[in-house]
């Protein structure tokens, strides 16, 4: 238990693995003063590194998972190795990234070898974690909350540390119970239990007797699954029934070889079936591109950053190349270039006017090259706000060519005016700018092409923000000197290289639904603010679905929101808006829906939108829901949780949980309903309450899964959520899992299946369980994350009946 490696053959003997295990002494870079060196050591688990720092009188440590590192990068591979790290050789640097919003950590090592065998040594271990079965991800965990709760480091457990394990997983056990646990096990009656004996209370603590109703009602007495008997409960979920595909995964889930050979499946097999992607809610065709990709533009949902550059709030925030990283990652598709004038004739990135940090253009168009195409192949659009005068326009287009390339689109695909926008598919691996664009003549006879018109929708943003801001500055120590930026004397002009780089996404001004239907050219679209897209909406909202089958329309934040909060998206995609930007880097319920929106179709960054938003003779009302025909029940059935966070470092803290579940969609879908809270149990609390839903239109809802923690004097507690889009639910019974923590670092909890037909455990354990029953045919699956504030969140099952309507 203490010092056992877990670290799989093949790799004990490997050199790289060995160097790590040693450990090294690599600077810590964090700006150009300061340069820490710590000793870095992989730890024997072999998923863990301790990094430590000598003082004279004590020793600083920190540790942090590789299940916790999204990506390692070598050489001046990040922003701040690209400013601070040049005192070091770049064959001597590396940053590990992480997932959330913890911040990179940028290394050098002492020697170019040393550096190599770090890099290396961890791109192993990480894909060693991407395969890991759950079988495996168990034993880690067991070993991680043991070794944890071992005080003394003996290899035993006294029943005190077995009463603080109990705590640090979050049981409220009683005593007495807790303590015939431990004398049952305690097989030498000496009042410690010895490895083998924590191994039997740890699997009589998770003994789950939801999980073996539902193996024996398939297994009979005999307590082990045949392959016919594994075929029937395949088939009981409509799924493949057939004696070989029982056979496939009986030898590949189940855990014993003597079993594998006489074909049989034992429960602890059954549980690691339950708990693979082959259990899983989501439609594994979803997992891939499986949607008509060789529609027009306008007939996508495309994923969109506002602010893209910023990590933190649009006033004070720092402006980060990292930021578009982290878009690109999570499948953006459309990012935001704030253009100022920079000195030394080189245009910067940064919120105009405010104190937000500043970064060059020139980084950005290397990280855009970089990164637009590593996590999606579909096409970026990068939407430019331009404040630069005409030279360093000039600058800016030399550097999208010199740095993008081929990558960037010059010209329409077939040299001629586009009457269609082109398709997702057409404009595979090509970047798109967004923006103003000059007058001609022949291809905008109505001279609808503009330079600076005050009155024009695409400058409300900057007008709003401004306003706030003078109010904002009046308020502010700092003098308007210190925070103006550079001003050109020809800003307002555009020079015609920048100009003819805008092909396919001209912003025009607003001016009508009717002029901007009868007028506009395919390859011309509009910007509105959220309240102005609100206003359209309710004056005329089958006007606003028409004019989105036809072009794009963008929708952005007020600029108001100092705090760079976000605004409702299901309203704008209820009426068929493509580019509905939020601010990344401000989590809450509104990037929870962007993120379930996005979350099918490989997560490419674009949703082809339902029929109805795509016609242009469209009689969809987004605000009744009129239109389309198809209704839907969905009955969701809460049955248990398992592994729920602790939601702060007391002992004694214990959650209370609940589940709501939430429908968001047209005004009349939007609801939400919820169980009765448990008292004091966020181990294994359960619920067994369904909650029923009607749903006019279907195509459009999402489905969000919270689970908070009951407060009788306060807000509740927020412990995780996960969300999907209705039509990707798969009907039978699923387990949704944790997401990674917002900047928390926690042990990962591994969650076992309750009861149910079909589930899903989602990348960080813990999860939400759910099965769904119905008839409607064409539906899909999909569950994944959770945005919680730690990575072990979980709700663990629920069962959903889904039924069409008339």
């Amino acid at each position: 238990m203490g010092s056992s490696s877990l670290l799989p053959a093949g790799l004990t003997d490997d050199e790289d693995i060995k160097v790590m295990l040693n450990g090294s002494f690599l600077w810590k870079i964090k700006s150009r003063r300061r340069k820490k060196e710590r000793f870095y050591r992989l730890q024997e688990d072999g998923l863990t590194i301790l990094s430590e720092r000598c003082f004279k009188r004590a020793r600083s440590k920190q540790i942090f998972s590789i299940m916790h590192i999204e990506a390692m990068r070598e050489g001046y591979q990040s922003e701040g190795l690209r400013k601070h790290g040049r005192y070091f050789p770049e064959t001597q640097c590396l940053t590990i990234v992480f997932k959330g919003r913890r911040k990179n950590l940028d290394l050098a090592a002492q020697s170019e070898e040393e550096a190599k065998r770090w890099a290396r040594g961890l791109k192993k271990l990480m894909a060693k974690v991407e395969a890991m079965s759950q079988r495996e991800k168990l034993d880690h965990w067991i070993h991680d909350i043991l070794h944890r709760a071992d005080k003394n480091k003996d290899n035993k457990m006294s029943f005190k540390e077995i009463k603080d394990m109990l705590k640090m997983i979050n049981i409220d056990m009683n005593d007495i119970y807790a303590y015939q646990l431990f004398q049952e096990c305690d097989k030498s009656s000496n009042d410690r239990l010895e490895e083998h004996e924590i191994e039997e209370f740890c699997t009589l603590l998770m003994k789950r007797p939801e999980l073996e109703e539902l193996f024996h009602r398939y297994s009979g007495q005999d307590c082990v699954l045949s392959a016919k008997e594994l075929g029937a409960f395949l088939q009981d979920q409509g799924e493949a029934a057939d004696l070989a595909h029982a056979h496939r995964i009986i030898q590949t889930y189940e855990l014993s070889e003597k079993a594998k050979q006489h074909d049989r499946m034992m429960l602890d097999g059954f549980m690691m079936y339950l708990l693979s992607a082959a259990g899983d809610i989501l439609n594994q065709e979803h997992t891939n591109v499986y949607q008509d990709m060789s529609q027009p533009l306008c007939h996508y949902f495309i994923s969109t950053s506002h602010n893209t550059y910023l990590t933190d709030n649009q006033i004070g925030g720092a402006s980060s190349t990292e930021a578009y990283i982290r878009a690109f990652m999570e499948g953006c598709r459309c990012v935001e270039l704030d253009c100022w004038e920079g000195s030394n004739g080189e245009p910067i990135i940064y919120h105009g006017h405010t104190l937000t940090s500043k970064i060059l253009f020139r980084d950005v168009i290397e990280i855009i090259r970089d990164y637009a195409f590593k996590h999606s192949s579909y096409p970026v659009i990068l939407s430019l706000e331009n404040h630069c005068g005409l030279e360093q326009q000039v600058t800016m287009v030399r550097h999208m060519k010199a740095i993008l390339g081929d990558m960037l689109l010059t010209q329409t695909l077939d040299g001629q005016v586009p009457k269609e926008l082109p398709s997702p598919e057409q404009l595979k691996g090509k970047i798109l700018v967004k923006g103003k664009k000059l007058s001609d003549p022949v291809c905008d006879p109505e001279n609808m092409s503009f330079l600076s018109d005050p009155n024009e929708e695409e400058e409300e943003e900057e007008e709003e923000e401004e306003r706030v801001l003078r109010r904002e500055r009046r308020r502010s120590s700092h003098s308007l000197q210190e925070i103006r930026p550079l001003q050109a004397k020809d800003a307002a002009q555009l020079c015609p290289q920048l100009s003819d780089l805008v092909v396919y996404c001209q912003a025009v001004p607003f001016q009508s639904l009717a002029q901007a239907l009868g007028s506009q050219q395919a390859g011309q679209m509009c910007s509105f603010s959220e309240s102005k897209a609100r206003k359209l909406l309710k004056e005329s909202g089958n006007g606003l679905v028409r004019y989105n089958a036809q072009h794009l329309s963008r929708i952005y934040p007020l600029g108001l929101k100092m705090n760079s909060s976000n605004y409702n998206p299901q309203e704008m995609w209820n009426a068929g808006c493509q580019l509905v930007a939020l601010n990344f880097q401000t989590p809450g319920w509104e990037m929870d829906l962007n993120h379930g929106r996005f979350l099918v179709n490989g997560r490419c960054g674009y949703v082809l939108k339902p029929s109805f938003l795509r016609s242009r003779q469209a009689s969809f009302d987004p605000e009744s829901g009129r239109g389309p025909g198809h209704r839907a029940t969905l009955q969701v059935k809460v049955i248990t949780a398992q592994q729920l966070p602790k939601l702060n470092d007391k002992k004694s803290s214990i959650v209370d949980p609940f589940v709501r579940v939430e429908i968001h969609g047209v005004r009349a879908d939007c609801t939400s309903k919820q169980t009765e809270y448990k008292l004091n149990n966020g181990f294994n609390p359960r619920w067994d309450e369904t909650l029923s839903f009607q749903l006019r239109v279907p195509e459009l809802a999402l489905v969000r899964f919270v689970v908070e923690d009951y407060d009788t004097t306060s807000c509740n507690d927020f412990v995780g959520q996960f969300t999907l889009p209705f039509i990707s639910l798969r009907e039978g019974g699923c387990l949704a899992g944790a997401g990674q923590p917002r900047g928390a670092e926690c042990a990962a909890m591994p969650v076992l299946p309750i009861k149910g037909q079909h589930w899903q455990e989602g990348p960080c354990m813990g999860g939400v369980g759910a099965a769904a029953r119905g008839h409607e045919s064409g539906f899909g699956g999909c569950v994944e994350k959770w945005r919680g504030p730690y990575s072990s969140a979980g709700l663990s099952l629920c069962h959903q009946s889904r039924q069409p309507r008339a």
